[in-house]
């Protein structure tokens, strides 16, 4: 049987679709910086090379960015609760085994569950808010809150882990998704409501293999070829593989009488703009913390939990602001938040590029708050317009699409920018090796391991005297990476904020009607599935 939308669903029943929808978000984003923070300690666990270790994260990426869209599907054909439940249950499997892994082949597997569940929780917590709440404007709040949720889990993972490594092995930093993810599952069953896209939507296999594959492709290619060089003759299939994938796929969702991503979605300027200004601006937000947490170890020599106190900064910003921004949306229009928010985080990343290796916490601390600043009158708006861009019968395949663009671009982010920090660290570093006064066979030495294991191998290296000095220059070299990665950042930030600056427009205010007894309040969509008023649109 088809469930359909209930425009007067009671109010205590999409207060506990909320909360799940809060919760599930939580557990899909809690791995990305808990483990990220935390690959110091795996490497040293497990023994694992630095090409290993890139794909602990990777294999969470990966699956997250490739199963985004067919997880929307899934949800809109046999129900997003089922979805949901689904995604929660990866979750605490993947959790489950990588808390058990003695190698990192199985690590990698447990990484990978954790992305089948975060790409089956994305889509469908915004489905489920979206069904609960049929109204745009009072929809915004709620996202507000499930953004909060989001970043919520970004700023406590780092934390968790840096208590769990003080006193622990690094395996604890995977047992609270267990719980929390079995609870959920429990509490789901009885308090979420069931919904599916109205009308006769069926799976779109071919849509769904050339998109997976197009994504693949395109994140392995570019982590393979940050990592190693983009002529290698694996990248250039990759990346092939993935142009011609996004090609079939163009061709096959055009084709489809019901596609996983209706192409037509993109004539709505809203849309358009805030899909593109979530893979452009994640690309390079995520790549920036990626070079930041590096500053914090490599350069600032800090502890985990000291890094993580640092970074917390701007999460906690960030979630301060979003559920008000969310509250905002109904009186100030997106294309304000969002451009004005971008335009604030192009600022504090052109702001750090002052930052060196003795800059104080509390000069650090304004520059971080501000991007956090920024952050949350981006993120908010920009998920909460995207679903309110299209026809309501389409918010789960917008929610997927927007999710899937930004996880891309958040996949991609880190192999770009990490790439540029090394090749402009590893072109400066013999320079400032030789600034301060290393003899010419110590600088060969140095810059031949660079060249071979990356940056972060001098600090094992065997130099008696001259190490100070040598890790020293190593730091100005970092610095000088960092500095053009904060540049990039920024720029990208710069190109988002125009995209939503030039298509981006206000919301058609829907037409209100007396309702007995309440003056002149809005009416409610109907539950046919009617396209509601959506921004971009004309009057």
């Amino acid at each position: 049987m088809n469930v359909t939308t209930t425009a007067h669903e009671p109010r205590e029943r999409r207060a506990a679709t909320l909360v799940m929808a809060c919760v599930g978000v939580f557990v899909a984003y809690l791995p990305v910086t808990t483990v990220s923070v935390s690959l110091p300690a795996i490497q040293r666990a497990l023994n694992a090379s630095t090409a290993q270790l890139s794909w602990v994260s990777d294999a969470f990426v990966l699956p997250m960015a490739a199963l985004i869209l067919t997880a929307g599907v899934f949800g809109d054909v046999h129900g997003r609760k089922k979805v949901f439940q689904a995604g929660l249950a990866f979750s605490a499997v993947g959790a489950a085994i990588a808390l058990c892994a003695r190698s990192i082949e199985v690590l990698w597997v447990g990484q990978a569950f954790a992305g089948l569940g975060a790409a089956a929780l994305l889509p469908t917590t915004l489905a489920l808010i979206s069904h609960a709440v049929p109204d745009h404007r009072e929809r915004g709040k709620f996202v507000g809150l499930w953004a909060t949720a989001l970043m919520a889990a970004l700023a406590v993972g780092p934390v968790i882990a840096g208590l769990i490594l003080e006193h622990f092995s690094w395996r604890w930093i995977y047992l609270l998704p267990v719980p929390a993810s079995l609870l959920a599952t429990a509490f789901a069953a009885r308090l979420v409501t069931d919904s599916r896209a109205p009308g006769s939507r069926r799976l779109d296999w071919p849509g769904q293999i050339t998109a997976a594959v197009a994504i693949t492709a395109l994140v392995y290619g570019v982590i393979e070829g940050g990592a190693g060089s983009f002529t290698d003759g694996k990248v250039i299939v990759a990346l092939v593989t993935a142009a011609v994938a996004a090609v079939a796929f163009v061709l096959a969702e055009r084709r489809s009488d019901s596609p996983m991503l209706d192409l037509t979605l993109f004539r709505s300027p809203a849309f358009t703009a805030t899909t593109l200004v979530a893979m452009i601006s994640f690309l390079g937000l995520i790549g920036f913390f990626f070079a930041l947490s590096l500053y914090f170890g490599m350069v600032q020599q800090l502890s985990t939990l000291e890094a993580a106190a640092r970074m917390l900064v701007v999460t906690l910003m960030c979630i301060l602001v979003g559920a008000p921004a969310g509250r905002l949306m109904h009186k100030v229009s997106p294309r304000v938040l969002i451009t004005g928010g971008l335009l604030v985080t192009a600022a504090s990343l052109l702001s750090l590029t002052s930052i060196d290796a003795g800059t104080s916490f509390g000069s650090l601390a304004w520059r971080l708050a501000l991007l956090g600043l920024g952050l949350g009158f981006v993120i908010t708006p920009m998920t909460a317009a995207a679903v309110a861009s299209v026809p309501f019968r389409q918010a789960g395949m917008a929610a997927a699409g927007n999710s899937a663009f930004r996880q891309v671009g958040g996949a991609l982010g880190p192999a770009v920018l990490g790439a540029v920090l090394s090749t402009k660290a590893g072109h400066t570093l013999p320079g400032h090796l030789t600034d301060v006064g290393l003899p010419a066979a110590t600088v060969r030495s140095v810059t031949s391991v660079v060249d071979a294991n990356g940056l972060g191998a001098v600090a094992g290296m065997n130099l008696g005297a001259d190490r100070g000095r040598a890790l020293g220059a190593l730091s100005e070299a970092f610095l000088d990476g960092l500095h053009l990665c904060l540049i990039i950042a920024a720029a990208l930030t710069l190109v988002a904020a125009a995209v939503g600056a030039v298509l981006l427009r206000s919301p058609r205010q829907p037409a209100t009607r007396p309702v007995a007894g309440s003056g002149t309040a809005p009416a409610a969509p109907r539950e046919t599935g009617a396209a509601e008023p959506r921004l971009g649109q004309r009057g």
